[in-house]
């Protein structure tokens, strides 16, 4: 299928900013951007994630490398205003993740070797320290129930570059019903996968670290929680499946596969600029493993739905890469007896030496793609709803003909992503608007915000894409560049007294403020 201009006017149309829409009783929702702030810092992950505090008005953004936390002041959010740096250097290394519940701030700090426990820090708005906690190593991701009775960090637990050494991945459950004042290290507990052995787990669950046990293999990468703050589920990106948590207890109650996407089906098509620069979707006998990065929770008709994220990850270090080219397998030729054409077709397209061979003979039977490039609704026992198929690289292609698949550190690279991962969504939050939820996703590389009316699980409706990158500058001056965290703050919390979103970018340091209004009204 080779899309052009003319047949992708739809999504030209759906993604325009200021779309002026045909009368209708039900909301119009749109974004438009109204600021932006902006580190002057490029390539060192400047702004990460992003967290909101509703009374003052602030916006803690976390500056990774520099190991500090950036406040900014957006009573006016048309004007950000950088007030001070948090500097988290006493706390450890590189900051990964804050959080906002209330007047306390949680910081996620990685420990200087980051195969270290690192620690949860409690501040303050006014970036004073309450109390500090030793959790696992690399802690990735920081969150509280919505209650606040509880701080949870996903602790990744990636091994040094050589391989050499391999911490558990976990999950940490902090107590704060006590308060932040009487918080001490025996009010954390560990949610660990010690107990669990190969038998017990699906044969799908992707467990293949050299020389790693269970605990090991498996790396918690982000969390949601669900409203009653009870359970959690937990991304274990690289294994290709979700933890589900009781949080009171600190267990992992289960762990369950994602399994694969088939792009042999329609619906699931692979976008690739052909020879005359035309964006092509085809399909092919490839599979992809959804591993999400940023997983959330929401209810809809009283069940409970889970939303993914589908970037993709892999396992490059070192010590251990599972990376390999297509053109450098062994392709079992009973289930590709067009091997030859393929693999000249896609040489460079990059799989997974770790799966794929699924009779141990040396050739692989399936190929096996990192992430899904789409994003995707659960149910509560994790049986797949909704899938977006082939929507963002479609989505993307038709607002983007000719930077398509770009990656995030440099223009003029189209195309340099679909033999990787493709657009790469990363971030997801979900919102309620004008009555409607909305799920909002991140595309890392390309860049941008794709926004989505969940609130018919089974069927999504595509809403608008809006990405201030411009293509014809260089990089550094090239607006939003590597979309990371997307945070949502509810109208009720919002400056403006309508909904915002944030967005932070890792590459151009900068955080963008979008505010969601009804396009019927302009309100």
């Amino acid at each position: 299928m080779v899309l052009g201009l003319a047949s992708l006017s739809w999504v030209l149309i759906a993604a325009k900013v200021d779309l002026e829409p045909a009368q209708t009783e039900s909301p119009i929702i749109r974004m438009r951007l109204i600021g932006r702030y902006e580190s002057g810092v490029f390539g060192k992950s400047a702004a990460e994630i992003v967290a909101h505090h509703p009374r003052t008005q602030r916006l803690y953004v976390v500056n990774a490398e520099s190991g500090r936390i950036d406040v900014v002041d957006i009573k006016d959010p048309r004007k950000p205003k950088a007030l001070h740096t948090i500097s988290m250097e006493s706390q450890g290394g590189v900051v990964n993740s804050v959080a906002v519940h209330g007047d306390i701030i949680a910081v996620a700090v990685e420990a200087n070797k980051k195969t270290n426990p690192g620690r949860a820090v409690f501040m303050n708005p006014d970036g004073g320290v309450l109390a500090s906690v030793q959790v696992g190593a690399q802690p990735d991701m920081i969150c509280f129930t919505p209650d606040g009775r509880y701080c949870l960090t996903a602790d990744e637990g990636e091994p040094n570059s050589e391989y050499t050494i391999d911490p558990e991945g976990t999950v940490t459950v902090i107590d704060l019903s006590g308060g932040i004042s009487g918080l001490k290290q025996e009010n954390v507990r560990t949610a660990h996968f010690r107990d669990f052995r190969r038998d017990d787990l699906d044969p799908q669950i992707r467990i293949y670290g050299p020389n790693a046990s269970i605990a090991q293999d498996l790396e918690p990468e982000y969390i949601a929680i669900s409203s009653d703050s009870t359970t959690a589920w937990v991304t274990l990106q690289e294994n290709n499946a979700i933890a589900v948590i009781d949080i009171p207890t600190a267990r992992v109650k289960s762990i369950k596969p994602l399994g694969l996407k088939d792009h042999s089906r329609p619906g699931n098509e692979l976008g690739r600029m052909g020879a005359n620069g035309i964006v092509e979707f085809r399909n092919w006998p490839f599979f992809g493993m959804f591993q999400p990065d940023s997983i959330a929770f929401y209810s809809a008709g009283g069940k409970t739905y889970l939303v993914t994220a589908n970037e993709g990850d892999s396992r490059d270090w070192a010590g251990y890469s599972e990376e390999v080219r297509l053109r450098d397998v062994k392709l079992d030729p009973r289930n590709f007896p067009n091997a030859g054409s393929l693999q000249q077709l896609f040489g460079d397209l990059r799989i997974s030496k770790a799966s794929g061979d699924t009779n141990g003979d040396g050739m692989f039977n399936e190929i096996h793609l990192f992430g899904a490039r789409s994003f995707s609704i659960w149910d509560e026992e994790l049986n797949l709803v909704f899938d977006s198929g082939a929507d963002f690289e479609i989505i993307t292609a038709g607002v983007y003909p000719f930077d398509f698949n770009s990656n995030n550190s440099a223009n003029k690279s189209a195309d340099s992503r679909s033999l990787r991962k493709g657009p790469e969504p990363e971030g997801v939050v979900i919102g309620n608007v004008f009555g409607r939820d909305i799920a909002f996703i991140g595309l890392e590389r390309i860049g941008g915000v794709v926004m989505y009316d969940i609130s018919d699980p089974t069927k999504p409706a595509f809403l608008q894409y809006v990405n201030f990158r411009d293509f014809s500058a260089p990089a550094e001056s090239a607006g939003d560049l590597g979309a990371e965290g997307v945070t949502f703050v509810a109208a009720t919390d919002s400056p403006t007294g309508l909904p915002l979103l944030l967005v932070a970018h890792e590459v151009s340091g900068s955080v963008s403020i979008y505010e969601l209004f009804d396009a019927r009204t302009r309100r």
